[in-house]
């Protein structure tokens, strides 16, 4: 590929005396060729035009040495029961643990990023008896091993996180379930097309075909899209997460930022939607609700993800969401997380929820408190059809999936048994097909449902 893995010098280091005691400080990016102020440090803006290139598949090289290449695979083995990560899966139990970071060489147009942190993440995901599982970059990961990496950004990233396109044929389910929410204005990441090598400790690379980079939620994208991320982000998971009276638990909410606060916001929120003014009082108690949570915007993302279908979602799962009590409104705000699922009438197991909602129980009680509200129906509707005529129309998403297949069809061509979840090209283009099918029929249903 024409890309070599380049050994760290330190160069220049500045010596500090404080308090008697000797520290060496070492300047970032001293000894590092490649590392330049717009590239590498952290003192400028996000490059979303470099880095969430729309027009590309872009492609990234990493180099592991043989023992952290080793070492990361034990890893995913401790986490997932020995389940993941090829031939043997799926099967096993996941542990509660995260799994851990890893050091390799990050290579991006011909330039050098020092010693990134690389994991695996996912859930289902991992338990694929597939080399190609997602991934999470944290650039400064390893700053204390080597100072003169500290504050390493990509481009103004710290994080970035990589969808391997888990039994998406297609390649573009996540990448195109959050444009099209985005454009919908309902609060998602930046996605962007990616081909991953990965150079094992072998001195070759071995090609883990198409990725969809993600934006984090709370490393750049709360400040790109709410201008500020001052504020409580959230990301639940359990069964908390699903605001019912049975098994509600604040831990569940894990807090990305403003770790030392408490979450009154959260419980706020539970109070309000669950106060007895609901049968007694529906005004009141709309207007209780209202002022802790951003309800017009969840019934937004209700309308377009019922239209698109996605079954892994609130309603069905108890994750794949954030919340964010935006200063700027103040309230909290529901942000779509995990999309590979979408564009689909089910899974064999799991089916998405009815345009009604009327299969959703008082589990769940953000759609069947608010659905069973005439006021709240009347405007879901109204957003489900101006959905499926505006950032869902037909003529829109077919054009959309026809733009990237073309920028995809090199890349599908080129995925490798063992790392890929496709059939073959023919495999990809069929499901390319089914995405235009399935946005015309849904486009078709919900003009019946809110006419």
């Amino acid at each position: 590929m024409g890309i070599k893995k380049i050994s760290l010098i330190v160069t220049t280091a500045i010596v500090i005396f404080v308090s008697c005691k000797k520290e060496i400080f070492i300047e970032n990016g001293s000894g590092l060729e490649d590392w330049t102020t717009e590239t590498h440090s952290n003192d400028v803006a996000p490059n979303y035009g470099v880095v969430f290139n729309q027009n590309k598949v872009n492609k990234i090289h990493l180099v592991f040495t043989a023992e952290e290449w080793s070492a990361m695979q034990a890893d995913l083995a401790d986490v997932t029961g020995g389940s993941g990560g090829g031939p043997g899966g799926p099967g096993g139990t996941f542990s509660d643990q995260t799994p851990l970071y890893f050091a390799a060489d990050f290579y991006f147009n011909g330039i050098q990023w020092y010693n990134v942190g690389v994991r695996y993440k996912g859930n289902s995901s991992l338990r694929a008896n597939s080399g190609k599982l997602p991934l999470r970059f944290q650039f400064d990961e390893f700053e204390d091993d080597y100072p003169e990496i500290r504050n390493q950004r990509f481009y103004g990233f710290k994080e970035l996180s990589m969808s391997s396109n888990f039994n998406d044929k297609s390649l573009m389910r996540e990448k195109s379930a959050c444009d099209v929410f985005r454009n919908f204005g309902v609060p998602a990441v930046r996605t962007a097309f990616y081909e991953i090598y990965i150079d094992k400790g072998t001195g070759t690379y071995q090609y883990y075909g198409v990725y969809t980079m993600c934006e984090v939620v709370f490393d750049t994208f709360l400040t790109n899209y709410f201008g500020s991320e001052s504020g409580n982000c959230y990301k639940p998971d359990g069964d908390g997460a699903k605001f019912s009276t049975s098994g509600f638990d604040l831990e569940d909410f894990e807090k990305k930022t403003n770790k030392t606060t408490g979450r009154s916001d959260i419980q706020a929120m539970y109070n309000a939607l669950h106060a007895s003014t609901r049968t007694s009082n529906p005004t009141a108690w709309k207007a209780g609700l209202e002022a802790t949570f951003d309800v017009d915007g969840f019934l937004k993302y209700l309308a377009a993800n019922n239209t698109l279908q996605n079954w892994d979602t609130y309603g069905i799962m108890t994750h794949n969401y954030y919340l964010y009590n935006d200063p700027n409104m103040g309230k909290l705000r529901w942000i779509v997380w995990d999309n590979n699922e979408a564009f689909q009438s089910g899974n064999g197991r799991k089916s998405p929820i009815p345009f009604a909602m009327n299969t959703t129980t008082t589990d769940w009680p953000l759609i069947n408190f608010l659905i069973n509200n005439s006021d709240y129906e009347a405007t879901y509707k109204a957003y489900v059809k101006s959905f499926a005529n505006s950032s869902f129309a037909t003529s829109r998403m077919s054009g959309i999936f026809s733009v990237q297949q073309s920028l995809l069809t090199t890349s599908a061509v080129n995925e490798q048994t063992g790392y890929t979840y496709l059939s073959g090209i023919g495999s990809f283009n069929s499901a390319v097909s089914d995405l235009i099918s399935h946005n015309s029929s849904r486009v078709a249903a919900a003009n019946v449902y809110a006419p």
